[in-house]
């Protein structure tokens, strides 16, 4: 069986290379045979997502929200049949795809109210006052999308940060038409959901190319799409080297774009020695736990644990590392992720890391879980040690004293997170290295792990780079959305002429910020 692409709402197979995808368990290919989208495909379903924009853009908020919720609807009714595909592509368990399509199934909602709310256009007004010297205008302000987003699925979340995870469903909440570029991995879970997309689209009104849906295996279809100019913005979730070709591909072009790549982190975590006396056998199995979770193979994943040498930690460490290295192996995503892994516990130990890895015979694509352990004068020296090693690969940095490890987190890379865990006299008695730390990550875990990453508007999911390309802004949570929209001010517009969210009268009864007062009362003169 042949699949092609979905240019807008119609199946389109023009091309000559073709692939499959295999099962991660033992590498035999599907039986799906995918074509790989041309260039001419590329050129259409960009040229059909700009007609697109223009009416999907100004569709009423509660227009796009149904699409949203119809989408979230078909994937609960087809969960039975999607279940085996994502497992079996995957090599993640059926419990991970319960959790997963969870998540997926809460951001379509979250951001089906938002679209609905318009909270966010982020509308404010200030009222003319005549009177000023010199004469103050009427001024109102308001967010617009900003066009056509390209979406790179992810290999580690063939649901939550893929095919209509966070970024597709950011950007069609606001008004920006998306064309997945399908990770080549899971290619038959994409296209079993954007299938259900396309259905949903069509059910609910929207135009054609509001969403495409193109496979590849190769860079020339992401390449090509990145580089097209009604492309306004690139979602990506993936490794540094992948995201940042796509930042440079995208800032090469005549008319630069944003690229909102979240290119993964080593997330640090800092543990105090005073509390490690106290704490120790609490922490060790919820580490160990942290470690191991997805296999090693999440953005969050605890890839650094400091500590201060003494008889104390020796003991913790001990403990932590029989824990994590018995717990029961499984699959990698992939044979070439399990490759690179494999690749860079090797890296780690020739620059001079101290390895333990878990014990057997790890037959087809299951990985050897490792500990690395080096000191803090080797970390500060050598930035190879900062570098992901995507999988169960955590590495212990000993620090002699407390000066020892403010070097190192004054060396430490921009990162997703960072956990310091502490008492809290000790962390009040140790809050430079807070203040350190906030200039470093996108988020500060306090006594916790960084691995469980809430879907809540507070959440921040993004860092300072090579965590991400621009840390303003986080790939989780409704205000992801901003992301995709951008600022238009009007001056002295007759108020017939104005959007409808920023008229006196205030019909949609979104929130706007008045004169300098957040409410949603109309404006009466």
């Amino acid at each position: 069986m042949i699949l092609g692409n979905f240019i807008g709402f119609a199946r389109s197979a023009r091309g000559t290379v073709t692939f499959s995808s295999s099962n991660s368990m033992d590498g035999i290919a599907r039986s799906e045979i995918f074509c790989e989208a041309t260039s001419e495909e590329v050129i259409e379903a960009c040229e059909r997502a700009n007609q697109a924009f223009i009416e999907f853009s100004q569709l009423p908020n509660t227009s796009r929200g149904q699409f949203l919720r119809r989408i979230a609807d078909l994937l609960q009714q087809q969960k039975e049949n999607l279940e085996p595909i994502y497992c079996a592509e995957s090599g993640l368990s059926p419990e991970r795809f319960e959790s997963e399509l969870l998540r997926t199934l809460r951001q379509l909602y979250n951001f089906a109210e938002l679209s609905e709310s318009g909270a966010w256009r982020n509308a404010s007004i200030d009222t003319s006052n005549p009177n000023q010297d010199p004469p103050k205008p009427d001024l109102r302000k308001m967010c617009i999308p900003i066009g056509p987003v390209v979406v790179f699925g992810a290999s580690n979340f063939p649901l939550a940060y893929s095919t209509i995870g966070g970024d597709a469903a950011a950007a069609l909440a606001v008004g920006c038409p998306v064309i997945i570029k399908a990770h080549p991995l899971h290619a038959a879970t994409s296209d079993f959901v954007a299938a259900l997309v396309v259905q949903a689209a069509e059910e609910t009104g929207m135009p054609d190319g509001v969403f495409s849906h193109v496979h590849a295996k190769g860079f020339r279809v992401g390449t090509e799409l990145v580089q097209h100019p009604f492309v306004k913005a690139v979602g990506f979730t993936g490794s540094l080297a992948g995201g940042r070709a796509l930042f440079d591909l995208a800032n090469n072009r005549t008319e630069p774009i944003p690229v909102f790549a979240e290119m993964g982190s080593v997330n640090p975590v800092f543990i105090l020695p005073e509390f490690l006396q106290k704490e120790k056998e609490n922490w060790v199995e919820m580490l160990a736990n942290s470690m191991i979770s997805g296999l090693g193979q999440f953005c969050t994943n605890p890839g650094l644990i400091f500590v201060i040498d003494n008889e104390v930690t020796d003991e913790f460490l001990q403990m932590l590392s029989s824990d994590f290295l018995s717990k029961v192996s499984t699959a990698m995503l992939h044979s070439s992720i399990k490759d690179r892994f494999d690749q860079g516990k090797l890296q780690m130990e020739i620059h001079g890391a101290e390895m333990h890895q878990s014990l057997g015979d790890m037959s087809d694509n299951v990985a050897r879980q490792a500990l690395g352990a080096i000191r803090a004068k080797q970390f500060i020296q050598n930035p190879k040690f900062q570098e992901e090693v995507f999988g169960p690969f955590t590495l212990i940095v000993r620090c002699s004293d407390m000066y020892d490890l403010a070097s190192c987190v004054d060396v430490l890379n921009g990162q997703l997170t960072a956990s310091i865990l502490g008492s809290r006299d000790e962390i009040r008695f140790q809050n430079q290295l807070v203040i350190k730390l906030q200039n470093k990550v996108g988020r500060i875990i306090f006594n916790g792990v960084p691995t469980g990453v809430d879907i809540a508007p507070s959440m921040q999911h993004g860092g300072p780079y090579p965590a991400s390309t621009d840390n303003r802004f986080g790939a989780v949570g409704i205000d992801s959305a901003q992301r995709f929209v951008r600022p238009v001010a009007y001056q002295n517009c007759p108020e017939d002429l104005l959007p409808e969210p920023l008229k006196n009268k205030n019909l949609f009864n979104i929130v706007r910020r008045v004169n300098g007062v957040f409410t949603a009362d109309a404006i009466n003169f």
